[in-house]
């Protein structure tokens, strides 16, 4: 991407969720910790705190500082969830008020919601009052397991665009992988981490230019015919 055509281009605004029992501020640092400028450089990224304080103890605690959030709660199958509605829309109004968003970066519970949020959107049962998602980022990601989730998330493939980070000793690495056979669309980098946000080494960093590069000129396109 050629500076000019960079200077003429609207940056892709992305809303990005966090992960479970951490805070908006905690992946703006975990982003800017281990992202190039050059990378970060090319997205207008506005980090949400999710809307229910964290009800029991955070896996960062003392490396991060409190508060803490997350997104809903769950049972341990990760088949049933509680407040997950109330989720829903409290992510609807913030991006009607503070919209509009391009795309969605989500780690970990986040990823999990962003990647199901396009299959809810399209059915109307989310995010109805705000345009369609056109991009994912997804970090240590993976499907909802309940089945009613399930049918309304996943019953069609995710078309948009897509970038997955798949960590080969992260916990969720097979459910990313189911996860990525529900996209159409999708760009990979496989890292040696487990479940955290990697740095990136030289063929990452290939793929996320080239995946910025292609949603720059998706938005360009459109652009264009407005």
């Amino acid at each position: 991407m050629g500076s000019e055509g960079c200077a003429a281009s609207r940056k892709p605004r992305f809303l990005c969720l966090h992960g479970f029992r951490t805070s908006g501020l905690i992946l703006k640092t975990q982003l800017g910790n281990k992202w190039p400028e050059s990378v970060l450089r090319h997205f207008e990224l506005d980090f949400l705190d999710a809307p229910f304080p964290a009800i029991g103890k955070s896996e960062v605690e003392g490396i991060f500082d409190p508060p803490y959030y997350e997104w809903f709660q769950f049972n341990k199958e990760f088949t049933a969830y509680t407040n997950f509605d109330e989720c829903l829309e409290f992510i609807e109004d913030y991006m009607v008020k503070n919209g509009p968003f391009d795309g969605l970066l989500g780690f970990s519970q986040g990823a999990i919601l962003s990647a199901a949020l396009p299959g809810l959107q399209a059915k109307g049962l989310a995010l109805t009052k705000v345009s369609k998602i056109k991009f994912l980022i997804i970090i240590g990601g993976a499907k909802f397991r309940s089945p009613t989730v399930v049918e309304n998330a996943y019953s069609t493939p995710i078309q948009i665009p897509s970038l997955h980070f798949l960590g080969e000793m992260d916990f969720l690495k097979q459910y990313g992988l189911e996860l990525l056979e529900n996209c159409v669309d999708p760009s990979v980098i496989h890292h040696p981490k487990g479940h955290t946000i990697p740095r990136l080494d030289e063929k990452g960093l290939e793929t996320i230019m080239s995946f910025i590069e292609t949603i720059q000129k998706k938005l360009d396109e459109k652009g264009e015919k407005q």
